[in-house]
């Protein structure tokens, strides 16, 4: 009983933040253009504060872990190839293929492994979100564009919009706010350079919207109508997103030691909710978008009784 209610501790609270977005929407406090603009100022503003501010107070040089970060992006890119292999089997439809790989495997994994980790640990977690962002985002950005490239239905294929996109794609990895809201906070942190008491009291502040505003806006863009749209390649990628990856590669993760914070950021990266991104991209480059949108939604719905079961397991078996 004890793990269940841990479990329902770390998770419960996020979902219905994601709950309250939904019902905000209905009632009319929250519209679509509402929602966009909060989706857009977490992610340009609060989270990278967010990260900053996790990182600039730590000492940094004393909590990086190369092993961690590199096993993060060997489990991206390991991910990306077996849902590659299992999507030539049971996708026939080339042109929704990659729509159904970036959604296998594209977690919001700044977003919510922020979230997991401050509502399990609190402030004294020690940064292992921001390291496991950075073995993970630029991964899931590279590969989205030469995966939905690949798979672009032809009537739709236009080689010179293409090619500004991959442009555009990797000056934007570069240019990333949660990216450079990690170097910004590693550099302070490295540089030992102090924290005036007015800077802190007003980055907290910032960041502290981070994750209600952010996931509210999650469910304020849920729409359930076209989670049904497309549902049984849906149904299957979300499978993969919420269980199989997590069963997969998790046991890798417990065998070469990993625990605590980095074990729940390990679980948000495998099994989280696919990113609503999943859907700007697919339908910026050709694709119908349909079956991202699915994907999405029914993750999102999802994620929060999964990611439950997931904890549940992880703190009965004493890993968390």
């Amino acid at each position: 009983m004890e793990n269940i209610i841990f479990s329902l501790n770390a998770t419960l609270p996020i979902f219905l933040l994601m709950v309250l977005g939904y019902i905000f929407e209905k009632i009319g406090i929250i519209d679509q253009k509402a929602a966009s603009w909060m989706n857009k100022f977490v992610f340009k503003i609060a989270l990278p504060v967010l990260l900053f501010n996790d990182l600039s107070t730590q000492d940094f040089a004393g909590t990086w872990d190369g092993k961690f970060v590199l096993f993060c992006l060997a489990a991206t890119i390991i991910s990306i190839s077996v849902i590659t292999v299992l999507s030539k089997i049971i996708i026939k439809d080339r042109s929704k293929r990659g729509e159904f790989i970036q959604g296998s495997y594209r977690s919001s994994a700044a977003l919510l492994g922020i979230a997991f980790i401050h509502n399990i640990y609190g402030e004294s977690n020690s940064g292992m979100a921001p390291l496991m962002i950075l073995g993970s985002v630029p991964i899931y950005n590279i590969f989205a564009v030469i995966i939905l490239t690949l798979t672009a239905p032809k009537e739709n294929a236009d080689n010179s919009d293409k090619k500004a996109l991959v442009k555009d794609t990797i000056i934007g990895i570069l240019k990333n706010p949660i990216i450079l809201g990690i170097l910004c906070g590693m550099v302070w942190s490295i540089l030992k350079i102090p924290m005036p008491k007015l800077l802190k009291s007003m980055t907290s502040s910032v960041a502290a919207l981070a994750t209600p505003l952010g996931l509210m806006s999650m469910g304020a863009t849920f729409e359930i109508k076209k989670a049904a749209k497309g549902i049984k390649p849906a149904l299957l990628a979300s499978f993969i997103k919420l269980f199989l990856l997590v069963a997969l590669i998790m046991p890798i993760a417990v065998w070469m030691g990993f625990i605590g914070e980095q074990i729940v950021a390990i679980l948000v990266m495998l099994g989280s909710a696919t990113t609503v991104s999943c859907y700007i991209m697919a339908k910026s480059m050709g694709h119908e978008g349909t079956l991202s949108s699915s994907i999405i939604m029914m993750t999102t719905l999802g994620c929060g009784f999964s990611l439950t079961f997931w904890l549940y397991i992880l703190k009965s078996i004493g890993i968390i």
